[in-house]
């Protein structure tokens, strides 16, 4: 089951977007901390900053919470993305792949501010998979023979060396997608959809960040990459894209 929203009740008021769609899961940025414990596992969308939730990033940033653990290919660049949890220190852990691209990340690590998990880029990706899909786990050859596969159980099928990989599930999702209609469907831009829709599955939450919300029946089905019920909440990008990138708008 999906964890309640607080006071126990999810929010289902209608809010009026800015092109004057009316949806029932869209909710202020700041409303949705609401739905965040300390402590939390979170599974966060991105590669690099190609995906990542900027808005949700920063509201998270700037709030209170603590202790949490970070599920994501990376911890952003310094000062960007989720590098900017890093500063703020409500990261305990991240589980992920690549690290080094942050500086903040290898010194927070160095400094024992930070436990690291470092996770193959495909293991996690089908970890995530499973975590979603109601598996419990799987058995790879990736990281046979490395300190990544001490303490994990082993078998030889069919003359291979194989190790237990288990699933990776999460309290609450962040991702971030190009368009999502009034209903909660999603579509991604190129390869912003990365990690993002596989989060969607397996959070226990999922909450959206999207630059543009149209009305159900604009895109076709076989476009919607992530299906409105895996999407209990829908945030309003802040951003704007300039050049390929995203910047704050003024």
């Amino acid at each position: 089951m999906r964890r309640s929203g607080f006071n126990g009740i999810l929010h289902t008021n209608f809010i009026t977007n800015e092109r004057g769609t009316s949806m029932e899961k869209l909710i202020e940025k700041s409303e949705y901390l609401h739905y965040i414990n300390d402590n939390d596992t979170l599974l966060v969308g991105g590669f690099g900053l190609s995906g990542t939730p900027l808005t949700l990033i920063d509201e998270l940033a700037d709030s209170s919470k603590k202790g949490l653990t970070i599920v994501s290919n990376n911890l952003g660049e310094a000062g960007k993305g989720l590098g900017k949890l890093l500063l703020s220190k409500n990261i305990k852990k991240a589980k992920g792949s690549y690290f080094t691209s942050n500086r903040d990340a290898v010194k927070a690590w160095s400094d024992g501010e930070l436990e690291i998990e470092l996770i193959p880029q495909g293991t996690l990706a089908e970890a995530v998979r499973c975590g979603g899909a109601g598996i419990g786990g799987f058995y790879t050859k990736t990281a046979v023979g490395t300190k990544l596969a001490e303490g994990k159980d082993v078998k030889v099928i069919d003359g291979e060396t194989y190790i237990l990989e288990k699933a990776i599930k999460g309290d609450v999702s962040l991702i971030k997608a190009m368009k999502a209609d009034t209903l909660g469907n999603l579509i991604y831009d190129h390869t912003g959809r990365n990690f993002n829709a596989v989060m969607a599955t397996a959070g226990k939450i999922v909450i959206a960040e999207v630059d543009e919300i149209v009305e159900a029946g604009s895109f076709s089905p076989q476009e919607v990459e992530t299906p409105h019920v895996y999407v209990d909440y829908i945030v309003m990008n802040k951003y704007v894209k300039k050049g390929g990138k995203y910047v704050e708008h003024s």
